[in-house]
């Protein structure tokens, strides 16, 4: 575990302070002290001081964040954009939204530093269109910085120049995955685009494009003023730094709580005052409906990028939902499975179809008139779209089936039970 004490706030630090969004507030809380810093380095240092802190992508795939921006080629024949992923739409994932409300300017500083690191003289902030109160919020933060010259030409007097543009998305998870934003940004349908080319080469307008979430970026001022080995302390060895884990569901007290990589369910059920009104503990999701769930023999599990893979799961955006023993688990697979369907781009066969037929089979099931072979059917489709599809949305929407029928074989099958009585029944009276 980790050696720094995990109530300690770096991320949320200046969460609970008043009018913590203005600029004042974080003006006086060491606000703006780590662009500085970073303007008075070169590009390549501050590229260094990332790689070596081993930041790395808190969107859920977890990829180093200083070899990311490493990709992007070093001269400027062609702009260069950073363009911040800030569509959160997975369900139960809710860390990115309560930043941006509460502490727009850790992002806009991230921003400046990281743009900077790359040779960017543009970033666009990609905001879920739904979150209006969060759009004004950033739009309001980038006019302030704008206006102490910490935005615009000649940053500070360095001679570095950056816009930032928020921009507000249309209400679609697919614009979620990386390509398929940048599809929309440029104003056209969201859909995934082929790989390669990736976007370090050819991303926004056929641009070097480095595309990062909310919390990592976020995370950056703090690297730059405390230092890599400072960061390190926190978390563990190869999943080093502190994480905003989003505690939904049955627990006392559900919310955004800030711990070191690595912290397990437990610890943070301690924090969030335990299970609600003291019905135990069912199942519950380490990074969201799109990752493969986990039971109470979990509870130990480090939730931290190897430890999440190691016990079968994948760590992905520590939207932690908890479900007690009253939740059916065919219902709540179910529900998921509706969201992916209704989510779905219909770019590719696999997930387009996939997602309608495993819902009509779920559906089926839960009314009471599934089979046995339904079961064997759902995991069929899955094979089928897990692998297959065009970006991950296919993979997500099969991982809720596949580890609830891993783990709650019992519940599906007594669905099945339920129909065959209900048939039975009938036939025994007319015997009669």
């Amino acid at each position: 575990m980790s050696t720094v004490d995990p109530v300690t706030p770096v991320l949320t630090k200046r969460w609970l302070s008043p009018r913590s969004w203005s600029i004042q507030t974080y003006e006086q809380l060491e606000g703006y002290t780590a662009v500085r810093k970073a303007l008075a380095a070169t590009p390549e240092q501050i590229v260094q001081v990332v790689k070596d802190s081993g930041l790395r992508g808190r969107g859920g795939a977890g990829f180093p964040s200083g070899l990311k921006w490493s990709f992007m080629p070093p001269n400027e024949d062609k702009p260069h954009y950073l363009v911040i992923n800030a569509d959160e739409g997975e369900p139960g994932t809710c860390k990115d939204i309560p930043l941006m409300m509460a502490d727009p300017h850790s992002l806009i500083e991230g921003c400046i530093i990281a743009s900077y690191a790359m040779r960017s003289h543009h970033c666009f902030i990609y905001v879920r269109g739904e979150v209006i109160h969060c759009i004004r919020r950033l739009n309001q933060a980038v006019a302030e910085a704008k206006a102490a010259g910490y935005l615009g030409k000649d940053i500070l007097g360095s001679g570095f120049d950056l816009e930032i543009t928020v921009h507000a998305g249309a209400g679609a998870y697919i614009c979620g995955e990386e390509t398929a934003l940048l599809d929309s940004l440029e104003g056209r349908r969201g859909q995934p685009r082929l790989k390669p080319p990736f976007p370090a080469a050819a991303g926004l307008y056929a641009a070097p494009t480095t595309v990062n979430n909310v919390e990592t970026i976020a995370s950056v001022p703090f690297i730059i003023n405390g230092g890599a080995e400072w960061f390190r302390k926190m978390g563990t060895e190869k999943s080093p730094g502190p994480k905003i884990y989003s505690i939904s569901g049955h627990v006392e007290k559900p919310g955004q709580y800030e711990a070191p990589l690595g912290t397990t369910l437990r610890q943070l059920l301690d924090m969030a005052g335990g299970m609600k009104d003291g019905i135990p503990l069912k199942f519950w999701t380490p990074g969201g409906s799109s990752t493969p769930m986990f039971t109470a023999e979990h509870l130990d599990v480090p939730l931290d990028f190897e430890g999440a893979v190691e016990a079968g799961s994948i760590l992905g955006t520590t939207a932690v939902m908890v479900f007690n023993e009253t939740v059916s688990v065919p219902w709540a697979v179910m529900k998921w499975t509706q969201f992916y369907k209704h989510e779905s781009c219909g770019k590719c066969t696999p997930c387009r179809e996939g997602t309608y037929w495993l819902t009509q089979i779920l559906e089926r099931m839960v009314d009471g008139n599934g089979t046995e072979e339904d079961i064997d059917t759902l995991l069929d489709v899955c094979d089928n779209v897990l692998g297959r599809s065009f970006c991950a949305l296919g993979d997500g929407a099969v991982s809720p089936i596949q580890s609830g029928i891993k783990y709650f074989r019992d519940e599906f099958l007594a669905l099945c039970q339920k129909n065959r009585e209900k048939n039975r029944k009938p036939a025994l009276a007319g015997a009669n």
